[in-house]
């Protein structure tokens, strides 16, 4: 009797044990999911996020849109630059007068090259992306387009730049300038500009350039001596904040506020573009959404 009563009660004290795991692994399985990120609400015409390492889309609002790219359109002036083989980045470009005339007609934004200075590869890519000098721009197509006169060379380069959109894949995406200045026919989308940002940031020299908050240029002047540049500051406000590592900046009459982005924290990465924002303070705003949208929908 005493025998059987041991035995009973070790058999419900194991079956007490068997429901008691059963209910936690059914409380492990029916667990409540974790709450959905929400996306957020931008006021950019168009937008576009991934996620950079694997190149998940994470957002998308009139991503395939043809817009206006402003400056923007100097990554790609950049990226074309950086993809020449046995590039020297110290190789010296003399500032042409041409290249004054250019920034005087069109009243474009400057890093206030002068005429007749020596300047390197690199220092006019600094001079291009920081301050967003269109005359840094000029002076680089000039270099690395072909032909026997400054508008033929410059013509040259920018059919570099539309063969290198084609080989990215950017179907949408098509210049005519090699700052942004449209002459009728310069348009992109936010995703094609993102394609384009994340192939750029493949290159260390790209990447180290977007990224650098202030730089000063040391140039040789046509009688031989140093001259030390005015600082160039970068237009990009938001580099630094939340992981943010460039990429660059643009705006227009026409093409509003636009800015092509990258973010990186705790092993997180996004990329991204807003077009047509309707300030640059609601740019701002657009892309601080967007970066802490992609975060938390990796996570």
């Amino acid at each position: 009797m005493i025998t059987a009563t041991k035995g009973f009660r070790v058999r419900r004290a194991a079956a007490v044990a068997v429901t008691t795991g059963a209910v936690l692994v059914t409380g492990a399985l029916t667990a409540a999911p974790a709450q959905a990120v929400t996306a957020p609400t931008i006021t950019a015409k168009g937008g576009f996020l991934m996620n950079s390492a694997t190149g998940t889309t994470l957002f998308t609002k009139a991503a395939d849109t043809k817009r206006l790219t402003a400056s923007t359109t100097k990554i790609m002036t950049a990226k074309v630059v950086l993809s020449q083989t046995n590039l020297n980045l110290d190789t010296k470009v003399t500032i042409k007068k041409a290249v004054s005339d250019y920034i005087v007609s069109k009243g474009a934004s400057s890093a206030r090259l002068i005429v007749g200075d020596k300047v390197t590869v690199r220092q006019l890519l600094y001079g291009m992306m920081l301050p967003s000098g269109c005359d840094a721009a000029m002076a680089l197509a000039d270099k690395f387009g072909t032909g026997t006169t400054v508008n033929a060379r410059v013509k040259s380069f920018i059919g570099k730049m539309n063969t290198m959109a084609k080989n990215l894949g950017m179907t949408n995406t098509h210049f005519d300038s090699f700052d942004g200045i449209s002459n009728g026919s310069n348009y992109s989308t936010p995703r094609d500009l993102t394609k384009l940002a994340r192939s750029a940031m493949k290159s260390t020299t790209f990447k180290t350039v977007v990224k650098t908050k202030s730089y000063t240029a040391k140039t040789i002047t046509s009688s031989g001596s140093t001259r030390t540049m005015g600082a160039w500051t970068n237009t990009n406000t938001l580099l630094g904040w939340n992981g943010t590592l460039g990429i660059k900046t643009g705006s227009g009459t026409e093409a509003k506020y636009c800015l092509v982005f990258a973010a990186t924290l705790n092993g997180e990465s996004v990329m991204g573009t807003v077009m047509t924002s309707p300030s640059a303070t609601d740019r701002t705003t657009d892309v601080k959404k967007l970066i802490n949208y992609g975060y938390a929908k990796i996570s």
